[in-house]
Parts: C-alpha cells; structure tokens; sequence
C-alpha cells in the first residue's frame, strides 16, 4: 500500500531556470526611429513637389564636393541656353486686325438697320482704324459751324454705335478749296469749328464722354477728290469720325507716332 501510494503522489513540476536576458531596444529608440522616418517622408515629398533646376542642381553639388574635398575640378553642367523665336516687326497684332474686321461688320450691320442717309460712307482703313464719313450739308447749313437741329437724331444714332466700341473717337473737319464767302474766316477754322461743334453736342448731350474723343480740322488739306467739279467738292466737304483702337503694340498707350496728333 505504501508504495502504490508513493507512485500516485504528485510529483513535482521542474521550472526552468530564470534567464537574464534584456528587454530589447530602450524605449525612447522606437520614438527615435518613427521621428526618422516621419523626416525621410516629409523631405521626399518636399523633393517631390520642387521643380528642380538642372543648372543650379548640378553647381550646388559641385560647390559641396568642392567644399569635402571629394575633388578639385568643378562638375561639368550640361545644359543649353533655349532659342528663341524672334518676334517679328510688326505694327499690330492679328488679333487686333482681327477685332477691327469685326467692329467693321457690326457698324455696318447697325447703319443699315438704322436706316441713315445714304451719303454716310463706311470706310476701313490701316487696319486699325475705321471712318466714318457723313457730308457737311447732313450736320451743318451752309457757311455755319453750329450743328443744325435736323441732325441731332443722326449725331445720336451714331453716338449710339460708337459708345459700346473699344476705341477712341477723333473728329475730323473739312472742307473744300472754294473760300468762305460769308464769314469772316478762312476754311481751316471754317473746319475747326465745326469738329468742335459736334464734340460739343456729344459731350453736353452726355452721350460720350470727352477723355475718348478729340477734334481737329484740316481745311481743304486733305480733299478726298480734286477740287476740279462742283461733285468732287461736295465729296470734300464732310466730317470724318475717325475711330481707332484704344491699344497698339510698340508705339505708347495711345498709338500715336512722333508728330502725329494722339487720339
């Protein structure tokens, strides 16, 4: 009995023997190493989204070689200086020949739906530039610089078309070469007066402000035909409403060329 009971007492467990092994890594390494890596990705992404200059680059490197001692001759840039284009020598742009085309069509369009006398002629010139060109017996009666009544409508309708138009108004008197009988003046003024006379009705009618317009007369200085025929003397007798675009290349913020008036 005694031995049978010996043989089912419990024996005793075997514990291993306690190692002294350490920890691992100090606790501040891993907060170490995520701050690494957090750096390493934030500097990519700033390489990433730089645009790098190849020239500058290559002479930064060069400069901090140097400066290790890693070699003695400066790195070789490649690189290539661009080419280019030569801008052609022109006067106006195309899109501005291309604007003055259609302001063109569209006052022309507006005079035939206006329905104005058939003596006021439309004209396109120098590619920037578009005239205007009503006879003096429309505005003026005859030997008078004062706009008649009867062409307060007509002055208003024209105002109508310029006002909206990206250019500049300039007025233009003329005359032909037969002296002034009734007055006491010459033809230039004759002209003068009458440019003024109908920036003057525009400005007091308020129907376009006076920083956009000018006014000037030539006289019989500029015939459109030989005053030869009483014909071509009418032709001569007429104010230009001379319209040109606010902006050229290359010659100011008015466009004027050297001796020439500004609009």
């Amino acid at each position: 009995m005694s031995n049978n009971n010996q043989d089912k007492a419990p024996q005793e467990e075997k514990q291993c023997p306690k190692c002294d092994c350490s920890g691992g890594a100090p606790a501040w390494m891993v907060t170490y190493s995520d701050l690494v890596t957090l750096l390493l990705t934030f500097f990519v992404l700033l390489l990433s989204m730089a645009s790098m200059d190849e020239v500058k680059f290559t002479a930064a490197s060069s400069s901090i070689r140097d400066a290790f001692g890693v070699h003695s001759k400066p790195a070789r840039i490649d690189f290539s200086l661009p080419i280019l284009p030569s801008v052609p020598i022109s006067k106006f742009a195309p899109i501005q020949n291309e604007m003055a085309t259609k302001i063109y069509k569209r006052i022309e369009s507006q005079i035939k739906e206006s329905k104005v006398p058939e003596d006021i002629e439309l004209i396109k010139k120098d590619n920037d530039t578009i005239i205007l060109r009503i006879n003096n017996s429309i505005l003026f009666n005859k030997g008078q610089s004062t706009v008649s009544p009867t062409a307060y409508p007509l002055l208003r309708k024209i105002a109508d078309i310029i006002r909206p138009l990206p250019m500049r108004l300039r007025i233009e008197g003329h005359t032909d070469s037969s002296p002034v009988s009734t007055r006491k003046i010459d033809n230039w003024n004759l002209s003068v007066e009458r440019a003024v006379s109908v920036m003057r009705f525009f400005k007091k009618s308020d129907l376009l402000p006076l920083d956009r317009m000018a006014a000037i007369g030539y006289g019989s200085e500029r015939p459109v035909a030989p005053n030869t025929s009483e014909e071509n003397m009418t032709k001569n007798r007429r104010v230009d409403f001379v319209l040109r675009a606010n902006t050229l290349i290359g010659i100011g913020p008015t466009g004027a060329k050297p001796g020439e008036i500004p609009l």
